[in-house]
């Protein structure tokens, strides 16, 4: 991220632009303005000798919120493509329009600073319509528990995630994989997928505030301010993410199914070029029902409730969280790295059932 400043409403770069988005290039700065950080984004046209689109954005403490990063970006593509007098700059922040009197200072695709009439800033409003991902359930904690005894591999609970997310194979939210601790032990299957974790690194690490925690626990990603940069990506100690590279059989679906009903939407996206991940299905509990993978395991496997209440449930038994995390021994995978993950894993004792080899291998293409 570069870092520009304004000074007496001139615009400073401190460092030469290097990051490109696509086919039109994009430059992510942070612009220093009435002694607050905005994020600000230079657009620069590939073809013509113009001078920059800049668009302004809101800090994360602000309204920006309810502005999608993405529609934000799209805009900068209109008002690249129509040249606005030259150098048309949107102000996303709602304000009112400036004095035809006064000047500022952009950078052209030249490297120069050249002045431009504020007469030419637009005064625009977007609404992403992801502003209600932002807010947790009031008075909640998820939690989730899985019993490794029970997981046989069935992969129901995987197929039930992609069908309330539509989501198509190889992209998998939940990945159960085969797992053996020593040469003596014996293999077991093992269901991995976003931990939510009380510490996240990958919220650190995202330049535009598009994944966060919510106050009920739930690590979420907000796919209209998500530009597709893959940091949270890389942070992520258990590789839960997944990215939409635009498969055609993907986009097709997606296209099919837009209108579909008792889906996932709210935290997830069709965008390509965009991140996406469990997400403990938050528009499910809001109606007070288990999430896809819970009611989809035929064994029982998986069990999700409220850390608040101290209770979790597979949809048939209830336990007292507590009481089950420390008679069964229950673990956090990678303790060590001071995540705090959401989701417990209880070791593979007295099994339900003995160990099967996969029919098919999985998770090749992803």
């Amino acid at each position: 991220m570069h870092e520009l400043c304004f000074v007496n409403q001139t615009l400073w770069t401190m460092h030469p632009p290097v990051f490109f988005k696509a086919s039109v290039p994009f430059i992510p700065f942070k612009c220093h303005c009435a002694g607050r950080i905005w994020p600000l984004v230079l657009n620069y046209e590939t073809e013509t000798k113009s001078k920059p689109t800049i668009i302004l954005m809101e800090d994360n403490n602000s309204n920006a919120k309810k502005n999608g990063r993405r529609e934000m970006l799209k805009m900068g593509i209109l008002a690249g493509a129509a040249t606005l007098t030259g150098a048309g700059m949107i102000n996303l922040l709602g304000k009112t329009k400036a004095s035809p009197s006064e000047k500022v200072k952009v950078l052209t695709s030249d490297g120069k600073l050249v002045e431009v009439e504020q007469e030419s800033v637009t005064s625009t409003s977007t609404s992403g319509g992801f502003e209600k991902i932002r807010e947790g359930i009031p008075g909640k904690k998820f939690v989730m528990v899985i019993d490794l005894a029970r997981c046989g591999n069935e992969r129901t609970c995987i197929e039930d995630c992609q069908k309330m997310h539509k989501v198509l194979p190889p992209t998998e939210y939940i990945k159960v994989k085969r797992m053996k601790d020593s040469e003596l032990g014996k293999p077991y299957w093992f269901p991995q997928l976003c931990y939510q974790c009380d510490n996240p690194p990958c919220t650190k690490v995202c330049p535009v505030d598009a994944t966060f925690k919510r106050s009920d626990g739930i690590v979420a990603v907000d796919p209209e301010r998500c530009v597709g940069c893959k940091f949270c990506m890389a942070a992520c100690p258990y590789s839960s993410r997944t990215f939409n590279f635009g498969r055609r059989q993907q986009v097709a679906f997606s296209e099919q199914h837009k209108d579909d009903k008792n889906c996932c939407t709210l935290s997830h996206s069709d965008t390509i070029g965009t991140v996406s991940k469990c997400d403990f299905c938050p528009e499910e509990a809001a109606k007070g029902n288990l999430p896809a993978c819970v009611r989809g395991c035929p064994n029982g496997t998986i069990f999700y409730g409220d850390e608040n209440e101290d209770t979790v449930t597979n949809g048939e038994e209830v336990f007292q969280l507590s009481e089950l995390i420390g008679s069964r021994a229950g673990y956090r995978q990678f303790e060590t790295l001071g995540t705090k993950p959401r989701v417990y894993y209880l070791p593979q004792v007295k099994r339900n059932f003995p160990f099967e080899e996969a029919a098919a291998k999985h998770n090749n293409e992803e």
